[in-house]
């Protein structure tokens, strides 16, 4: 794998938490409005500009892309964002519920991404990269970080720990969610050239999560290579900038299903169908949660219950089949209730279980949804073996918590 350091626009370090914010595809306009309220320097500014509009202005204007531009540059102007004068790497911990992750941040090569070295396991949809497309363009600029995972690596281990032995240039608990993190400078170069060594010996990077912002700034840093007739080969835009974090350190949380109707069913014509492919156990009211693979929490009428695939209905040997999410997909969702599309589907939604499975209890007692079915989660091993054998997970598969905090860094196309 091809990485490089970068000279990173970052916030001087007692604007971190003005600036920094969570990124741009975790909330809506208004949360991002009314997170960045009184704060002129909220990075919201750059990523959600429609919050600088009148309520209701289309995200997708042109103008509100002009105005992520013209406010990444007056950050720049007014001393909220500064340019580092040499490259570097950075190392970025993130801590939730007392459990650190430690990420390297890289500049990954747009050429490994378009001949599929850094591998993904979702499709991408194409309206949502020609979006970030536009941001990237329009700012000359990551603004925000991809998240990839790398196979554990000692050496590696070691480099991060010499660093995150240090003092750090950014140590916060955000307010919001109190999830912490901090941030280190790798100033050595003799570091920084063992660091792209090891890199280079890697035969795959994974994106975890940020399938869309991968594949926007890959295609953008591939334009800018067809348009430029002197084009090179070394210029900062063949980069995009990535968190990478060893695999054996990230957590995959639940991504759990609510489904408005029973699709003309009875709740106990409903139940008698589960039969034919799981073992059902009703559980009472008490949460009940998905103690192994293969094993399902449903929650209908009041009532838990607990749905045990049933020998013969899944293939361990197949990456794709043996995926909880696929069983569900294909054995409940569509066999039973006529759902075939995950992606256009209106009569289902998706909960990440960052949000605890009383937000599926919620859903349904409110009268918005009829049923809901919560998954064991996916392992790293699983997505690692899906993206090394070419295969694509089904939509909604994996939540990764905690998600990068944006604003702590920034890369420049241009030098």
């Amino acid at each position: 794998m091809k990485i490089k350091p970068f000279k990173g626009v970052r916030p001087p370090k007692e604007l971190i938490e003005d600036v920094a914010s969570r990124p741009y595809d975790v909330l809506n306009s208004e949360e991002a409005r009314a997170e960045a309220a009184g704060n002129e320097k909220s990075l919201y500014r750059i990523i959600k500009p429609e919050i600088d509009f009148p309520v209701g202005t289309d995200e997708h204007d042109e103008a509100v892309y002009l105005k992520a531009a013209a406010n990444f540059k007056m950050f720049q102007e007014k001393g909220w964002l500064v340019q580092d004068q040499q490259e570097h790497y950075y190392v970025y911990a993130q801590t939730m519920n007392g459990r650190t992750q430690y990420g390297l941040v890289v500049c990954a090569y747009v050429e490994d991404y378009m001949t599929g070295k850094i591998k993904k396991h979702e499709l991408t949809r194409r309206d949502k990269e020609e979006d970030r497309m536009k941001h990237v363009r329009v700012n000359d600029a990551n603004i925000e970080p991809v998240f990839f995972a790398y196979p554990d690596h000692a050496e590696l281990d070691q480099l991060v720990m010499k660093y995150t032995a240090r003092q750090p240039e950014y140590d916060f608990v955000a307010r919001l969610d109190g999830f912490g993190h901090t941030f280190w400078i790798i100033d050595d170069a003799a570091d920084m050239q063992r660091i792209t060594e090891l890199f280079a010996q890697m035969p795959a990077l994974y994106i975890a999560d940020g399938h869309h912002r991968s594949a926007a700034a890959a295609l953008v840093g591939n334009e800018k290579a067809q348009q430029n007739p002197n084009h090179r080969g070394d210029e900062e835009y063949n980069y995009f900038m990535a968190v990478c974090f060893p695999a054996n350190q990230l957590t995959i949380i639940d991504y759990n299903r609510v489904v408005k109707d029973l699709n003309g069913l009875t709740a106990a014509e409903f139940l008698n169908r589960l039969e034919k492919n799981f073992f059902v156990e009703e559980k009472g009211t008490e949460i009940y949660r998905p103690a192994a693979l293969h094993n399902f929490s449903l929650y209908l009428d009041g009532k838990w219950y607990a749905l045990t695939a049933r020998p013969g209905t899944y293939d361990d040997n197949d990456p794709i089949g043996v995926l909880d999410v696929t069983i569900s997909s294909n054995l409940i969702l569509d066999e039973i209730l006529g759902i075939k599309d995950l992606r256009s589907d209106k009569r289902i939604d998706f909960v990440g279980g960052i949000r605890g499975l009383g937000e599926l209890k919620t859903r349904v007692d409110s009268g918005e949804m009829k049923v809901a079915l919560a998954l064991y989660p996916v392992s790293m091993k699983q997505l690692i073996d899906i993206a090394d054998t070419g295969n694509i997970m089904p939509p909604k598969t994996t939540w990764f918590e905690p998600k990068l905090r944006s604003g702590l860094v920034i890369h420049k196309l241009e030098d």
